[in-house]
C-alpha cells in the first residue's frame, strides 16, 4: 500500500484514524502496530515475519546489551546484534547482485554461470533494519535505555508513516513520544497541510514529469536534447516524489500527535556538495555521519584517514541505495567531491566563484551523479553521459520527442521554478497560499484517480 493510492486515502487512513482517537491511550500503540502490520502485509504478508523476526531479535539483544555491565561482553552482544541484521539485508538486497557478478567474472574466464533463482527485495528493508542498527548502538552507547515495552518499540519499528521510506529515526527520538504525545487540533490541522504538500507534489510534479524521464533514459541513442532533458526530469522527478514521500510521512505522524524531523532543507539551493548533504534526505546523512563515518575514526585520525572515511563512507551509503554499479560509481562519485571540497577548505578557505555560480556548479555535479542513479547499468549511464556530450545529434529523436508535450514542459518548468521560490517563500510564511492548498489537494486526487499506479521511487531502496 502507498500514500498515494484511493485505498489508502478513502479506506485506511480513515478507518485508522477513527479507531486510533477511540482507542484509550494504553491501547494506541498496539492499535499503530496492528495497522502498521496490515499496513506492511498489504503488499507481501509473507515478509512480514521477516519485519517482525528483525524486531523481535534486536529487542531482546538491547535488552542483553543494556543488563550486561561487562564491556567484551556488551561488545559482542552488539556485534551479534548487527551482524544478523546486515546478513539479513546482505541477503535480500545483495544476493542477486554478488552472484551476478560472480557470473559475469565465470562467463568472462570461459566458465559457465551458475544457476539461481533471484531474490525479491521486500520493501522497506534497508529502512527497518538501519533503525535496528542505529537502536542496539544507541543501547550500546548508552545514549538510550532498553525498551521495556515490546509494543512500544515494535510500533516504532513499524509506524507506517516511516516505515516504507523513511525518514530514518533513532529510537531515543520517538521514545518519550511514545510515552507522552500531544493531541490537538492544531497539530492535526497542521498534519493534514503537510500530508496535502507531499502529495501535491508527488501526484502533480513527481508523477508529471515522469514519463519524460522514462523515456530519455529508455531511448537506444539519446541525443543532447533528449539525454539533457531526461537528466534535468529526473533531478526534479526525484526531489519532488521523495521531499513528497517524506511530507506525507511528517504529516501523517503529527495527525497523532508524533513530531518527526525534517528530512529535506531546500537541497538544491546549496553552494557546495557538502552543503548538499547538510540538507537532502537529512536523516540518512545524519545516520552515515552518526554510525558509519564516526565508527570509521571520523575525522580523528590524521587527514588521510578522514579522506579515505568521507570516500569509504559515501561508497557505502551508495551501495546501500541499490545494488548495482552505478550506485557504487553514484557513492565514490560524491565522496571524491567531498574529499576535494575539504581538501580545498583545509588549504584555501576562500571560494573562487560567486555564490549563484556555485550553486549552478553543484547543481551540474548533482545532475551528472543523478543520470548514475537513474540509469539501469553502467551501459545506459554511458549511453545518457554520450548524448549529454552531444555525440549522438542535438535534436529530440522520435523515441523521446513524441513525449515532450506541453503540459509536461510546463510542470518541469514550474518544478524547476518551486525549487528556487521555496526559500523565499517559507521566508515569506507562504501563509496567503493556504487557500490554495485545499483546491490543489482536489485536483491531486482527481489525477490520481484518472492515472496509472506510480510507486514512490525511494521505494525500491
Amino acid at each position: 500500500m502507498v500514500f498515494s493510492s484511493n485505498i489508502f486515502l478513502f479506506a485506511f487512513l480513515p478507518l485508522f484514524l477513527a479507531c486510533y482517537y477511540l482507542t484509550p491511550w494504553r491501547a494506541k500503540s498496539a492499535l499503530i502496530l496492528a495497522f502498521s502490520y496490515a499496513f506492511y502485509a498489504w503488499w507481501r504478508p509473507d515478509f512480514l515475519g521477516l519485519l517482525v523476526g528483525v524486531t523481535s531479535v534486536s529487542y531482546g539483544f538491547a535488552l542483553a546489551i543494556g543488563a550486561s555491565t561487562d564491556e567484551t561482553r556488551r561488545h559482542r552482544l552488539l556485534s551479534a546484534g548487527v551482524t544478523l541484521n546486515l546478513l539479513a539485508l546482505g541477503y535480500f538486497k545483495y544476493a542477486n547482485f554478488g552472484i551476478e557478478s560472480l557470473n559475469l567474472a565465470l562467463t568472462g574466464l570461459g566458465f559457465n554461470a551458475m544457476e539461481f533463482t533471484r531474490v525479491l527485495l521486500p520493501i522497506g528493508l534497508s529502512f527497518y533494519i538501519f533503525h535496528a542498527i542505529s537502536y542496539l548502538v544507541d543501547i550500546y552507547r548508552r545514549e538510550a535505555a532498553p525498551a521495556r515495552n515490546f509494543v512500544d518499540f515494535a510500533a516504532f519499528i513499524a509506524l507506517f508513516p516511516h516505515l516504507v521510506a523513511g525518514p530514518v529515526l533513532r529510537y531515543h527520538l520517538l521514545a518519550q513520544q511514545f510515552r507522552s504525545r500531544t493531541h490537538s487540533l492544531a497539530r492535526f490541522s497542521r498534519g493534514c497541510a503537510v500530508f496535502m504538500v507531499g502529495f501535491c507534489k508527488k501526484v502533480l510534479i513527481a508523477d508529471t514529469v515522469a514519463p519524460l524521464v522514462e523515456a530519455a533514459f529508455s531511448a537506444p541513442v539519446p541525443t543532447l536534447a533528449d539525454a539533457w532533458l531526461g537528466a534535468v526530469a529526473y533531478t526534479i522527478q526525484l526531489f519532488f516524489d521523495f521531499s513528497g514521500y517524506t511530507d506525507m510521512a511528517i504529516g501523517l505522524a503529527l495527525m497523532i500527535g508524533f513530531v518527526f524531523p525534517e528530512n529535506f532543507n531546500d537541497p538544491y539551493v546549496s553552494r557546495s556538495i557538502t552543503e548538499f548533504w547538510k540538507r537532502w534526505h537529512m536523516s540518512l546523512s545524519n545516520w552515515l555521519r552518526e554510525y558509519l563515518y564516526i565508527s570509521l575514526g571520523g575525522n580523528r585520525k590524521g587527514l588521510l584517514r578522514t579522506y579515505i572515511n568521507l570516500f569509504l563512507t559515501m561508497l557505502l551509503g551508495g551501495l546501500w541505495h541499490g545494488a548495482n554499479w552505478t550506485f557504487v560509481l553514484w557513492g565514490a562519485w560524491h565522496g571524491g567531491i567531498l574529499i576535494l571540497e575539504r581538501y580545498w577548505e583545509q588549504h584555501w578557505g576562500k571560494p573562487l566563484l560567486p555564490a549563484w555560480l556555485r550553486v549552478f556548479k553543484t547543481m551540474l555535479l548533482v545532475i551528472l551523479g543523478w543520470v548514475l542513479f537513474r540509469a539501469a547499468n553502467m551501459a545506459g549511464a554511458g549511453r545518457m553521459f554520450e548524448g549529454m556530450l552531444g555525440f549522438n545529434g542535438v535534436a529530440f529523436s522520435p523515441a523521446v520527442e513524441w513525449q515532450v508535450t506541453p503540459d509536461r514542459l510546463i510542470v518541469l518548468l514550474l518544478g524547476s521554478g518551486l525549487v528556487y521560490a521555496m526559500p523565499w517563500l517559507k521566508r515569506a510564511g507562504g501563509a496567503h497560499l493556504r487557500y490554495l492548498l485545499p483546491p490543489l489537494f482536489l485536483w491531486a486526487v482527481a489525477t490520481l484517480s484518472a492515472q496509472s499506479f506510480t510507486p514512490f521511487l525511494y521505494f525500491q531502496f
